[in-house]
């Protein structure tokens, strides 16, 4: 079978290759096709895998490619990674709102409305060349934000578009752990959009571990987000939110602790990964130990603000280890290529599942996989509380993907006043006026 990596050129993209070299299963990927815009970056890139391959017997081949079409003909499965406007992208997305007194995380509040207005087109056109080249292939959207940009592709794609994110994943097998119980044999009652999500319930043997784990302070001091939420309050809540949530429940310490570092997380990784890829350029041959290496900084700074702010301590190297996004991939892929059942939290569309939100509400639940997709499974409703704040971002996301199709101003000042981040309309004008002056592919929001 044949995958094609979009954003090829992508750091992360050794982790899938990684994941496809440990998989030794009949049907298996025989043939990777790295696109990027970058020719520097896929060459670098490429050059990590090829040393990730030596001495792995049958490895996937790898190809690299900048032209789109030739990338897509003939592909099986489709993994969509790509970054529009790169990490200085993601640097102005950053400090524009920080500017204004506003959080500005990646794909959280205003930096994730500019990252979705600017990567909604593009991830468009990205859908349309798919169901005109490789109209059998499965889509597995990575794209951030995920569920905003998988919502924009179904309609060219259908149900062979699927998002994933590793944090609804990671977070249920650590709090699986935390029980003594089996990650792979729980069922996670869990729900919400993207970044924006409670696990609400965790069944093993017939019966709700969760109560139990949140009684014990013992176990829910034991992973991060136990200690990134902490006890009292997540006894209040009576379940355990994903780790993004912080933002929103500590909104203002978190703002306080971001703004009081130097640089951004988007300035540290584009420092830190233009360092990379110029190393890389250089020394080929270290290609692979110089991804490994910075790799492992990067993972052990990652949310470091918030976890500073709830003093959780460093991140858990077990939960590092474990696999992230690439894994959630490869389960996905074989479940459907080979008609193995498989659950998966995923974002799908809603279909009646969660009673507050259309059925065609892009949303992250528990799936059944096969040959024939991703069905979601019935899970317990939102509390008031949870569909308030869902039913509010749904808004904001749909407002963000109008903006940017049809590219209308008021559509995208609604998105930025509408989140529950942003407090006022004035703060949101000046947002959308700063973001369109810095940013050139939204110069077109200009008053």
């Amino acid at each position: 079978m044949r995958l094609t990596i979009l954003g090829g050129g992508g750091f992360r993209v050794p982790l899938v290759y990684q994941a496809l070299l440990g998989d030794r299963g009949t049907g298996r990927i025989t043939s990777v096709a790295l696109f990027d815009t970058d020719r520097t970056r896929l060459t670098s890139i490429a050059a990590v895998l090829r040393q990730q391959a030596a001495g792995v017997a049958d490895a996937p081949v790898v190809t690299e490619t900048t032209d789109l079409d030739e990338a897509l003909r003939g592909a099986d499965f489709v993994f969509s990674a790509i970054r529009v406007g790169g990490l200085e992208g993601r640097t102005v997305d950053e400090r524009v709102a920080l500017d204004l007194g506003v959080l500005g995380q990646e794909t959280v509040g205003a930096g994730g409305i500019a990252y979705g207005l600017r990567t909604v087109p593009v991830a468009v056109g990205i859908a349309q060349r798919i169901a005109a080249v490789a109209p059998q292939a499965w889509v597995i959207n990575f794209t951030n934000p995920a569920g905003m940009v998988t919502e924009a592709m179904i309609p060219y794609l259908g149900d062979r578009v699927i998002g994933i994110c590793d944090s609804p994943s990671g977070l249920g097998r650590r709090a699986a752990l935390a029980l003594g119980v089996d990650p792979s044999t729980a069922f996670y009652d869990y729900a919400g959009l993207n970044h924006l999500g409670w696990l609400r319930g965790l069944r093993s043997g017939g019966v709700d571990r969760l109560p139990a784990l949140l009684e014990s302070s013992d176990a829910l001091s034991s992973f991060e987000e136990g200690r990134l939420f902490g006890a009292d309050w997540l006894r209040s809540l009576g379940a355990i939110p994903n780790e993004y949530l912080h933002y929103y429940y500590f909104a203002r310490e978190t703002l306080a602790a971001v703004q009081a570092v130097q640089q951004t997380r988007g300035k540290f990784l584009l420092e830190q990964q233009s360092a990379f890829y110029a190393e890389t350029v250089r020394h080929p041959e270290r290609a692979l130990e110089l991804w490994q290496k910075t790799r492992a900084e990067r993972e052990s700074t990652y949310m470091v603000e918030s976890r500073e702010v709830a003093d959780a301590g460093e991140r858990d190297e077990r939960d590092m280890a474990a696999g992230g996004y690439e894994q959630v991939a490869l389960s996905l892929m074989r479940a459907i290529a080979h008609n193995e059942r498989a659950s998966l939290i995923l974002n799908v569309r809603n279909r009646g599942v969660l009673h507050h939100l259309d059925d065609d509400a892009v949303v992250e639940i528990p799936c059944t996989v096969d040959a024939n997709g991703a069905l979601p499974v019935t899970v317990s409703q939102l509390t008031d509380h949870q569909a308030g704040l869902i039913c509010s971002v749904k808004a904001v996301e749909r407002s963000t993907i109008e903006a940017a199709v049809s590219g209308s101003r008021s559509a995208a000042l609604r998105a930025f006043a509408w989140h529950p981040l942003v407090d006022s309309v004035t703060a949101a004008g000046k947002l959308l006026e700063s973001y369109a002056e810095q940013l050139p592919d939204l110069a077109r929001f200009r008053a």
